[in-house]
């Protein structure tokens, strides 16, 4: 792979999944580049694969066939264990459903990914904090899940995404559950970035 830019690299992926005796193909040949900095979509239909693509891009999922490079690495080589500290190092994730841990305060969520890469408690208080003063929950940041509006939850979500600096941040549906207004929000939150 020549150019040094890109970071993730699928080349002719296949997923199938069996129902029974039924294969599914989830993907088919697909082939893509992202490279640091690219803001990318993927847009279609409901079942065209896309979140099978992002999870196999992030890591959380293998393909049937075909290569995928991370940073000019097969990924196919690397042990599952090794695979979480990938993502925990690489990706950052924002999901539809915001996957915050009910019982813990917005920092000590936004804090949990610091805890798996080793980090300081002291550090790992800066750096949530610092975090969601930027997307604007300083005065939040005690407070639980329950206590919050869906926007504030995604942009608790989104904090969390971002505290361990990720080189690739893969956010699937991170609308989907909010009102268009909170919606309008959270994408102008992502396009900062």
């Amino acid at each position: 792979m020549k150019n040094s830019k890109v970071i993730c690299r699928a080349l002719d992926i296949i997923k199938t999944y069996w129902r029974g005796k039924v294969a599914v193909e989830a993907l088919r040949g697909v082939n893509i580049d992202i490279c640091r900095n690219d803001y990318i979509s993927i847009m279609g239909m409901s079942g065209s694969g896309k979140s099978t693509l992002i999870h196999i891009l992030s890591c959380l999922d293998t393909p049937t066939t075909g290569d995928y490079y991370l940073d000019n690495t097969i990924i196919s080589k690397y042990t599952d264990e090794e695979l979480a500290r990938i993502r925990n190092k690489y990706f950052g994730f924002i999901f539809q459903n915001f996957s915050l841990l009910p019982r813990l305060t917005a920092l000590e969520n936004v804090a949990l990914p610091l805890n798996y890469a080793n980090v300081s408690t002291s550090e790992q208080q800066t750096r949530a904090k610092e975090i969601l003063a930027k997307i604007g929950l300083a005065e939040r940041m005690l407070h639980r899940p329950n206590e919050m509006s869906g926007g504030e939850c995604q942009r608790v979500a989104i904090a969390r995404a971002l505290v361990n600096q990720p080189q690739v941040i893969f956010a699937d549906e991170p609308t989907g559950n909010l009102d268009s207004r909170t919606g309008s929000e959270i994408m102008e939150i992502l396009d900062r970035l």
